[in-house]
């Protein structure tokens, strides 16, 4: 009963910063498609609704442990506020660019996320299943390589746009490769988890 009384409340800061990234997921991709992605000026107000959609996710993980707002619905609602958002950014610019090249890119990231994201809810019952380094590098490659995206770079003939433009291609490149990787080892780890769980509680 103790516990219970002391439990943060589901209305705190932590959490309206995450619904307010859910809420701003439909206003970010429809400055990002607005007029078929072709207006710089809208373009560049996706990147900065993006950038500041993609800051409140530090901002209330940080504030939900350093102040114990930690609620269960935070850790639910949390990631799928991640997902909706990277998810938007990979279907929104799916469109915009229309190459065969980044939309296998697109499918197998989100794939991996959503079938990430649905084992974690199945394997708690379990054991916690942290996220990893590898995880946490994966998700800052993403998100600097889609806000790049967002940036009109393809519409801006300049030297200084094609080299962001191949820099970005790499980050990519990389978020792809990892992501690959640390799902591989996160289902290792839920199977672990798991067998340990099993081990230790015999029906």
């Amino acid at each position: 009963m103790e516990q219970a009384e002391h439990a943060p409340s589901n209305l705190n800061i932590a959490n309206v910063l995450t619904m307010l990234r859910i809420v701003g997921v439909p206003v970010y991709g429809w400055l990002l498609l607005h007029l078929g992605g072709e207006e710089v000026s809208w373009r560049v107000w996706a990147f900065v609704a993006f950038t500041l959609l993609m800051i409140t996710d530090r901002i209330d993980g940080d504030l939900a442990r350093s102040r114990n707002l930690v609620t269960d619905f935070g850790k639910l609602a949390d990631p799928i506020a991640d997902k909706a958002l990277t998810g938007m950014a990979f279907i929104g610019l799916g469109i915009i660019f229309d190459h065969w090249l980044f939309w296998t890119v697109a499918i197998v990231i989100l794939v991996r996320e959503w079938g990430i994201t649905i084992m974690r809810f199945f394997i708690k019952k379990y054991g916690v299943m942290p996220a990893s380094q590898g995880g946490r590098i994966k998700t800052t490659l993403q998100a600097t390589a889609l806000g790049l995206y967002t940036l009109p770079l393809e519409i801006w003939d300049t030297t200084a746009s094609d080299v962001v433009l191949w820099v970005t291609h790499v980050l990519m490149a990389g978020a792809f490769a990892i992501t690959l990787v640390t799902g591989v080892q996160y289902v290792f780890d839920a199977r672990r988890i798991r067998a340990e769980y099993l081990a230790t509680h015999p029906s």
